[in-house]
């Protein structure tokens, strides 16, 4: 991969591939492949589930791109991420399965995240508050719990959370607003205490 395609815009990329060039789709499946692959793998919680959807997204976007299916200028990320969670989307469909917060194998997705360190008594606190969390989070409506995960564990924007599941910005800020209700009743209703 030369460093001059990595100068180039995503359009550019994109136009040089519908012109033969197939480095330029691997710079763009470069450029993008942790965004994509992390929002999939938030939504459906199993490494290898993952990484068939990755996959499936990443060839889905060459085949639309060869077949003049791509026309959003300037904007093949949230295209991209739009491929995948509908993917993702069509995956739950298949096997019947809402998303959880525990990850597939029992193992919980907030002991994944980078924590700095810490005594017993503390890990044995916050991993008492999160249990808790995600106990409440796995009793949100699902258009609620989306949001809540892309916005708060995929860091995602409310923008690119409303491109994504095809809403708009306030429809997406509506849904963490009812979601941020419904997890404070939650948390008043079995008397937690997060610390």
């Amino acid at each position: 991969m030369t460093n001059s395609l990595k100068q180039h815009s995503d359009q550019d990329l994109v136009q040089s591939f519908r012109l033969g060039d197939e480095a330029a789709i691997t710079e763009l499946v470069h450029r993008y492949q942790s965004n994509v692959y992390t929002s999939i793998y938030i939504m459906v919680k199993d490494k290898y589930v993952a990484e068939d959807l990755f996959q499936d997204t990443f060839l889905k976007i060459v085949n639309n791109i060869r077949n003049d299916k791509y026309s959003e200028q300037g904007k093949f990320l949230p295209w991209a991420l739009r491929i995948a969670h509908n993917l993702c989307i069509d995956h739950f469909r298949r096997i019947k399965q809402q998303v959880r917060i525990t990850l597939s194998d029992g193992t919980d997705f907030f002991s994944l995240l980078p924590m700095k360190e810490e005594n017993v008594e503390e890990r044995i606190m916050r991993q008492q508050t999160e249990f808790s969390v995600q106990q409440i989070i796995d009793h949100l409506p699902e258009e609620q719990r989306e949001v809540v995960v892309m916005r708060i564990y995929g860091e995602m924007s409310y923008k690119q959370i409303a491109e994504i599941t095809g809403v708009s910005i306030n429809t997406a800020l509506g849904r963490m607003r009812y979601a941020l209700i419904n997890l404070q009743k939650m948390i008043n209703e079995y008397k937690l205490v997060l610390r």
